[in-house]
């Protein structure tokens, strides 16, 4: 956790920054908006909403003219799109300022707009003097955000609508949640160690080798001074469920719980517990399938250690994002 943020305690709601446009404010350079309706339908009503427009923020009327990013000798500027007036130090500035302001919000995510010249998290066009725009830049107020919180959840809407990129991203913020919580309080290693077997499986789908990693780190801890564990673990952890749980990674863990089951269920619920996991390598149905299959052998075999599994709820089962992957 970044040592200036300060952490959630006791029934303080998920807070998520937001690019303030996303949530239907009419705070565009053309008066607009770009309301999602996956952020203030869906995920919404399980969390609350730290707005944001950089641009607003440092006095750009609404309507007003609209910034590029401009590339100067190696330096990125920020600058109006007809006029030429250069922002870069007043957003520069103010982007230092509100960040700093937001490590007291216990943020557990961020989402930002794509495109934008202060928002954008990626691929933002800049402006030769003269020729043609590339696609390599980043919003100064995003490259502020990510360099103060560099474990932060952050995404940018547009990939929200790509089913993996937004079941990871949700998964990583209420994992980053719970991580946070956990460390807030006087933590133990072996509180550490019962956080980080609940979280095995979770992070197995994601990144095996970090799932090793961390699992050597968790073994040695108590040879580890206690704020440099935090900070080793806290970087792993969020390291490895950046990564992608692609469906071969599910399907290792899958069967990885299926071995639980083997001395326990007759053959033919062996059978279809099996078949349903090719069902889902073979892009027949959705991850949903068989994790509910897994999680009714689970409950009617009470196994302890998988019923502690966040793997099997790692968000609300109300948003429905694995039915989608």
């Amino acid at each position: 956790m970044a040592p200036t943020e300060t952490p959630p305690t006791g029934d303080v709601p998920i807070r998520i920054g937001v690019s303030a446009c996303l949530l239907g404010r009419e705070v565009r350079f053309d008066g607009g908006h770009k309301r999602s309706d996956f952020l203030v339908d869906v995920f919404g009503p399980f969390v609350e909403f730290v707005p944001v427009c950089p641009e607003v923020e440092i006095g750009l009327g609404v309507p007003r003219e609209t910034l590029r990013l401009v590339r100067e000798s190696g330096a990125i500027k920020l600058v109006g799109n007809k006029s030429g007036i250069d922002q870069t130090d007043t957003m520069s500035r103010y982007s230092d300022r509100r960040t700093a302001a937001l490590a007291n919000d216990g943020l557990s995510g961020y989402v930002l707009k794509k495109d934008s010249p202060s928002c954008g998290m990626e691929r933002v066009r800049v402006y030769a003097v003269n020729g043609m725009p590339a696609r390599d830049g980043r919003g100064l107020y995003a490259d502020a955000l990510i360099r103060r919180f560099p474990h932060l959840p952050i995404e940018e809407e547009g990939r929200l609508n790509d089913a993996r990129l937004r079941d990871n991203f949700i998964e990583r913020v209420f994992a980053y949640r719970r991580l946070r919580r956990f460390f807030a309080g006087r933590w133990t290693t072996g509180g550490l160690v019962a956080m980080h077997t609940a979280h095995k499986l979770q992070l197995l789908a994601h990144a095996p080798r970090a799932y090793a990693e961390l699992g050597r780190m968790v073994a040695n801890a108590s040879t580890i001074p206690h704020a440099h564990l935090r900070d080793l673990y806290e970087s792993g952890f969020m390291d490895a469920l950046k990564k992608i749980a692609t469906p071969a990674r599910h399907v290792n863990v899958l069967q990885h719980m299926a071995g639980y089951f083997r001395d326990r269920l007759d053959a033919e619920s062996r059978r279809e517990l099996a078949a349903v996991i090719e069902d889902y390598r073979s892009g027949l149905v959705p991850l949903i399938v068989p994790i509910t299959l897994v999680r009714h052998h689970v409950r009617t075999l009470d196994i302890a250690y998988l019923k502690g599994q966040l793997y099997l709820e790692p968000h609300p089962k109300e948003l429905m994002l694995r039915n989608h992957v």
